[in-house]
């Protein structure tokens, strides 16, 4: 579902590559985690970069997983999922740039958020939809991104952020014009970085997650989801993602 790289300049180049609109299953989440994580006993990887193919970066969380697993095993695999990623991001021991295009719905929201830098199509719409997904998370990462006003508004609308607002923002570092400059454009931007000295990097990284208090993810997006999880015991969640996956309700990855 990923494919990786690590080219002779100590970038490591994780693709993701799930049709149709790479929408994050479960194990995506934890594969990703797990190899971003393991980074820490790579001393020869001096940036990473996590990109996608296809027609977007990310779909959301595969919703159809998520309603067919038992019980609360999905949401409960997709929170998990969706939180290890993120934290895998945000503390990985060098910078991470992150690639995207297309579109950048939920899940992707958080994994952006988290990067260290962005890099996007002129054309990326970022979409936080879980209000018709019977969930509430989302909100702590998108901080990152945009004031509380504009996270407000996009969280109660469902309607997209464009990379231009967000670049516009500060939030994305490099905006270009295709979706194929996206692969270029990060890996110029890693390369920069990896041309610095790993050890001061590496260093710098843990002194901005300090003062930026990253440390605080874990505990913020545990308290946004139970919300969230409330709506999935009340059935509310349910019957959002049925909605969904009987065409009701159009899909954002179009």
């Amino acid at each position: 579902m990923f494919r990786e790289n690590l080219d002779a300049d100590g970038i490591l180049e994780l693709v993701v590559d799930r049709p149709p609109v790479n929408a994050f299953s479960i194990g995506l989440l934890r594969d990703l985690a797990a190899r971003i994580d393991a980074v820490r006993g790579e001393p020869e990887v001096r940036a990473v970069v996590l990109r996608a193919d296809g027609r977007g970066f990310c779909g959301g969380g595969d919703v159809k997983e998520v309603e067919s697993l038992a019980g609360f095993e999905g949401i409960l695999g997709q929170s998990a999922g969706s939180l290890g990623l993120s934290l895998a991001v945000l503390h990985c021991v060098v910078p991470v740039v992150c690639g995207v295009h297309g579109y950048c719905i939920g899940a992707g929201v958080l994994i952006a958020g988290a990067a260290d830098i962005l890099v996007a199509s002129r054309d990326t719409r970022f979409v936080l939809a879980e209000i018709d997904n019977g969930a509430t998370a989302g909100g702590v990462q998108a901080l990152k991104l945009m004031p509380e006003k504009r996270v407000r508004a996009a969280m109660m609308t469902a309607e997209p952020v464009m990379a231009q607002e967000l670049h516009a923002l500060g939030s994305i570092c490099r905006l270009v014009d295709a979706h194929d400059a996206v692969a270029v454009e990060t890996m110029a931007v890693a390369r920069a970085i990896a041309a610095k000295s790993p050890e001061a990097m590496r260093r710098l990284k843990l002194s901005l997650n300090n003062t930026t208090k990253a440390h605080e993810l874990l505990t913020l997006y545990r308290a946004e989801m139970s919300y969230t999880y409330e709506l999935n015991i009340m059935g509310e969640a349910s019957a959002g993602r049925t909605a969904f996956i009987e065409g009701k309700r159009e899909s954002y990855a179009r």
